[in-house]
């Protein structure tokens, strides 16, 4: 039976982000799935475990926490937030080991129990400013 559309994107967080299990993204996920960003589209899987894989290294304590899940057949929109430390090379910017927090929405779209689509509303600018010059990231 196919996971429902609340159930997939709760998992997506809790497994792949928080439990860094890597191998969920092809459970969860089809050679057609697209994620958009505020920065690009990511319209493979191994172009998302390249950045999933790249921002764990720079952020190896990452925790992201659910705050809602909005959930309507086979949508879902979950608002979250994150924090870690900085802890290696991201984006070009060498280790700040700064503490950040940010804050964010996905919107997925799925089918058969598999994401098809999302949407990240982020700032990763914010996220580099913080980095950067130590000010709030949110």
């Amino acid at each position: 039976m196919a996971l429902h559309c609340r159930d997939l994107s709760n998992r997506w967080f809790e497994e792949i982000w928080n439990k860094r299990r890597s191998e969920v993204i092809d459970e969860l996920t089809t050679d057609a799935s697209v994620g958009h960003t505020e920065v690009a589209d990511m319209s493979s899987v191994p172009a998302f475990k390249q950045f999933h894989g790249e921002f764990l290294a720079a952020f190896p304590d990452l925790k992201v926490h659910i705050e809602d899940t909005i959930a309507e057949g086979d949508n879902a929109v979950v608002r979250w937030w994150a924090e870690g430390t900085h802890a290696g090379e991201w984006a070009g910017l060498a280790a700040t080991n700064r503490r950040v927090r940010i804050r964010g929405m996905t919107w997925f779209r799925s089918e058969n129990g598999k994401v098809v689509e999302a949407w990240d509303s982020w700032s990763p600018t914010a996220l580099m400013v913080h980095l950067r010059d130590g000010s709030a990231a949110q």
